[in-house]
């Protein structure tokens, strides 16, 4: 199979916000990509996985359920998608002779550290939502040992309701609005996911676990903040909360820094400052 060459790329969960990024930024690098939403592809059924996995080089995973709190009352409706479909494409993609890139989350981690997690880290996960990704993980890792399975966390982006975009409207229907200061993260772009998975597919192989969120770190009310400053607004109208008073039903981690050494070992480069993306995130877009 070719390495770093073009690829026939099968994306899942075409409809989503990161492939929203992907697919296009895949097709830029000279790769011919199929795009499957859940009416193309239902990763829940092994004989759709395997006809739909035939004739492609590379599968790359953006199929997930990613309702955290809907997990917590769900979890069988969760496993199905976040593992048993993640296990339908990796043994469709070993039998096809490709390889895998599996999107997976901190949710798999505890967020109780005080230092950035690395990727060898012992996994803990406190939610559904993290569980069923977490055995997502596994089965990619057993199922198709020519995978990478790449961790992110933070998420905003064009391609669907994000955070950003929910701060600007706010601020347009709010004088004040409070946002939890006690979560620690890495707020990440879309974007820059998608580019790092074209570099690390090209890159020589150093099949694993990766972390593909932003470099720094913030709290969601400074991200908030942040989104105030970049256009022109008084932050200070951001305040804070606590994950207590919101009362949802899932956990959240409360440390969701992640280590990139993994990519730094692999030589690649990984994603840039979380401030520097916002700020160009905001110029190239209209999330409001």
């Amino acid at each position: 199979m070719p390495v770093g060459d073009s690829l026939r790329v099968l994306v899942t969960g075409a409809g989503g916000m990161l492939a929203h990024d992907l697919v296009p930024a895949l097709r830029g690098a000279g790769h011919v990509v199929t795009a499957m939403d859940r009416a193309d592809l239902d990763i829940t059924d092994a004989s759709q996985c395997v006809a739909g996995v035939e004739g492609h080089d590379l599968v790359v995973n953006c199929a997930a359920w990613t309702a955290v709190d809907a997990a917590e009352a769900d979890e069988a409706g969760a496993f199905a998608v976040n593992a048993v479909g993640a296990a339908n494409l990796a043994a469709a993609a070993r039998r096809a002779g490709a390889r895998m890139v599996q999107i997976s989350t901190d949710y798999v981690f505890d967020g109780d550290a005080t230092e950035p997690y690395a990727v060898d880290h012992p996994i803990a996960p406190r939610s559904a939502y993290g569980r069923t990704k977490a055995a997502g993980e596994w089965a990619v890792r057993a199922l198709c040992p020519e995978s990478w399975v790449v961790r992110t966390a933070w998420l905003y982006g064009a391609g669907g309701g994000n955070f950003v975009a929910t701060m600007l409207r706010l601020a347009a229907e709010r004088e004040t609005l409070t946002v939890v200061d006690d979560q620690v993260g890495q707020p990440t772009w879309t974007a820059d996911v998608a580019d790092l998975i074209v570099r690390l597919v090209a890159a020589p192989p150093a099949y694993g676990v990766h972390h593909g969120s932003a470099s720094g770190r913030t709290t969601w009310r400074g991200l908030a903040q942040a989104i105030f400053e970049e256009r022109g607004l008084d932050p200070d109208r951001v305040q804070a909360t606590t994950s207590e008073a919101l009362g949802l039903p899932a956990p959240r981690p409360s440390w969701s820094v992640l280590s990139h050494e993994s990519l730094e070992r692999a030589g690649v480069p990984p994603i840039r400052d979380w401030r520097a993306a916002l700020a160009a995130y905001l110029s190239h877009s209209d999330p409001a």
